[in-house]
């Protein structure tokens, strides 16, 4: 199974605009997906569900999680790095089945003109702990609102070109 992780759990986040649009193409694909929208965790997640706790309401993300063959995170910018509530996600996940020698795709995005490149580098050291092996083929997409069209659609051509490719590989990978 394929889970597609929005890697944010900010409101009307772009992060989900393009984890939808990502799973629209693997769905189109013929890959049966799941979507992980990060707002939706529980919002005592650090009370409930870290250090060997387990609520009822986290239970029903790791058994997706478990589940789970193949993953792919869209990754925003935040403050040069990657969501404090991502890294939070994978902590409270089971340690070490829940990644470990399973695959990964990272999406970067960001308001700015470098796509989270230097977060996407942090969050695949954690991948490289966690054993996920990660493909080595990443897309950084900068300037995000200027991507997207009214149907949240990406309109600029080199993009779609790289997301489409980036998208062939994962489906193979």
């Amino acid at each position: 199974m394929v889970t597609i992780i929005s890697g944010t759990n900010r409101l009307q986040s772009n992060t989900l605009k393009v984890a939808k649009y990502y799973q629209q193409k693997l769905n189109d694909k013929g890959l049966a997906t799941q979507l992980i929208n990060l707002q939706d965790l529980p919002a005592n997640l650090i009370e409930s569900d870290l250090y060997g706790k387990r609520s009822e309401e986290f239970q029903k993300f790791q058994d997706i999680v478990t589940k789970t063959t193949k993953f792919l995170f869209v990754i925003p910018e935040y403050n040069g790095s990657f969501p404090g509530v991502l890294k939070t996600f994978i902590d409270a996940c089971s340690f070490p089945e829940s990644f470990y020698d399973k695959k990964a795709c990272l999406v970067g995005i960001s308001s700015g003109k470098y796509g989270n490149i230097r977060g996407i580098e942090h969050f695949n050291g954690v991948c490289a702990y966690l054993h996920l092996n990660v493909m080595p083929l990443r897309i950084h997409i900068s300037n995000i609102k200027t991507e997207l069209d009214e149907n949240d659609q990406l309109i600029k051509e080199d993009t779609f070109k790289f997301v489409g490719q980036q998208i062939e590989k994962f489906v193979a990978y």
